[in-house]
Order: C-alpha cells, then sequence, then structure tokens
C-alpha cells in the first residue's frame, strides 16, 4: 500500500473547494441596467456650462384651414427662439384670411382679418415665466408699430399662457392672453382647449374697436402625434365679439359671432 504525502492531501483537498466554490460575476455578466447608458446624456460643451448653451426651437401651435359657407379661410399661429435658458430672441407670427374677396385698386383681393409679426427679448424671471419686450408690426387690417410687453409660460395646472400688453406708435394701449391646456388621452393622441380674449383700453375707429372687452375665441384641437415633431389635427373654434365692439359691429352689417369646423397640423423643428 502506497503512502500519499500530507502535504499531497492538503493540496487536492483546495483543489476541489476551488472547483466547486461560487465564481464572481464578470463583468459581462451583470444585468444591463446596472451598466450606465451614457449614451442617453446629451453631451455638455465644454466650452461653458450647460445654462450657457444655445439652444433654439420653431413651432407652428396653428397651421390650418377653417372652411366656410363655400369659402376656405387660413390660420397661423407660429414662434420661434433661440438662446439660452435664461436668455433668448423671440419672432412671434400670427394671422387670418377669412378666404372672403374685398374690393381694392387692383381689383379682387383676399380678405385679411389679421397679419403681425413680433420680434421679443425674453429673459428667464422664475422656474416657470418669462418676462418678454419687443416690437410689434401688423400688416393687416391696417399698418400698425406697437411696443409689446409680455409674460409666458406655464401656470399652475401646466396651462401655457402667453399674456401681452400693446401700445401704438399713436398711443393706443390693448392687450390679449392666450391660454392652453393639454389633455393626454393616450400616447399620441392629445385633446388642447384653448383660449383668446383681446381688450383695449379706448376706441380704435379705424380698426372698428370699442373700449373694453373687444372679442374672444373658444376653440378644442384634437390631435394626433405621428411624432412629436408632426401631428395632425381637426377641430371647431367659435369666436365672439363682445361689448362695444359688438355694438361696432353690428352697425356696420358685421356678423358678431362665427363656429368654423377646422383641420390642420401642429409642427415642432
Amino acid at each position: 500500500m502506497v503512502r500519499v504525502p500530507r502535504f499531497a492531501g492538503l493540496l487536492a483537498a483546495a483543489a476541489l473547494t476551488a472547483a466547486f466554490a461560487p465564481q464572481p460575476a464578470r463583468a459581462q455578466d451583470a444585468p444591463a441596467a446596472s451598466v450606465p447608458s451614457f449614451s442617453a446624456f446629451q453631451p455638455v460643451s465644454t466650452g461653458g456650462f450647460p445654462d450657457q448653451q444655445i439652444y433654439y426651437n420653431v413651432r407652428f401651435d396653428k397651421l390650418e384651414v377653417k372652411p366656410q359657407s363655400g369659402r376656405y379661410g387660413y390660420e397661423w399661429d407660429a414662434e420661434a427662439w433661440v438662446g439660452t435658458d435664461y436668455d433668448k430672441i423671440f419672432v412671434k407670427t400670427e394671422g387670418f384670411n377669412n378666404g372672403g374677396a374685398g374690393r381694392s385698386a387692383f381689383g379682387r383681393t383676399p380678405r385679411w382679418e389679421s397679419a403681425e409679426f413680433q420680434v421679443l427679448y425674453s429673459r428667464l424671471i422664475s422656474y416657470f415665466f418669462d418676462f418678454q419686450v419687443g416690437v410689434r408690426q401688423t400688416v393687416e387690417p391696417i399698418a400698425r408699430t406697437y411696443a409689446v410687453f409680455g409674460v409666458e409660460g406655464l401656470a399652475p395646472g401646466l396651462f401655457e399662457l402667453d399674456t401681452q400688453a400693446f401700445i401704438s406708435q399713436k398711443g393706443e394701449v390693448s392687450g390679449r392672453l392666450n391660454a392652453f391646456y393639454d389633455v393626454l388621452l393616450t400616447n399620441r393622441l392629445v385633446l388642447q382647449p384653448r383660449f383668446d380674449i383681446n381688450v383695449s383700453a379706448q376706441r380704435v375707429p379705424e380698426l372698428s374697436t370699442g373700449r373694453g372687452f373687444t372679442d374672444f375665441e373658444l376653440s378644442a384641437r384634437l390631435r394626433y402625434e405621428f411624432t412629436r415633431e408632426f401631428a395632425p389635427y381637426v377641430g371647431v373654434s367659435w369666436e365672439r365679439k363682445v361689448g362695444e365692439t359688438a355694438a361696432i359691429a353690428k352697425r356696420e352689417g358685421e356678423v358678431r359671432s362665427k363656429v368654423y369646423l377646422l383641420g390642420g397640423l401642429r409642427l415642432l423643428f
């Protein structure tokens, strides 16, 4: 009988222990969630802090057709901005052509109810609001230049607000408020109720407006977001002139209340 040295037995026991001991997890065997994915983070410029980076955005809230009585009106409401988290330059434009026809020295022309452009400097004044100041130029129904002061942002409840006060080169003071809210029905289907109202501090005969609240619009748009950047929609809109402006419209034979069915696109760039 062959005797096995004691140290050889110890080596054999150590080998067996190592063979059956649980192995530590390798890096490639670890769950995917435990490995941070740096591709999920946006690159940060090394030239400054993140809040000093330059961003831009272009948004069409309205790009729509409003058919009524055999005519096809069209309306747009858009804005673009460039800047940092704290300071931005905005360009805003909106307008409406009711699809009717008027008379001019050159014959029949489309009838514009409104068309304007704004250039604004915007400064962040709180976590949710920007203060804006700049110039507004109306093209239709008459040409006017205005100084603009306003506040834009998210009110409690995540209502998006845009309030503005205007002072024209003739000293006319007016203002307006736009408010809307997105109701998420599904991941892609969104209902947006919206309220717009205008006010004037004095009568302006050239614009057929009186003192006080002049007109408002209640509307709702149901959009389907194929992507966040592209969303067709359908909706309904009710426009109503009120107060002295409604009385002026009645004397001039103008319609004081209108209801439109509409369809259009909401675009982001």
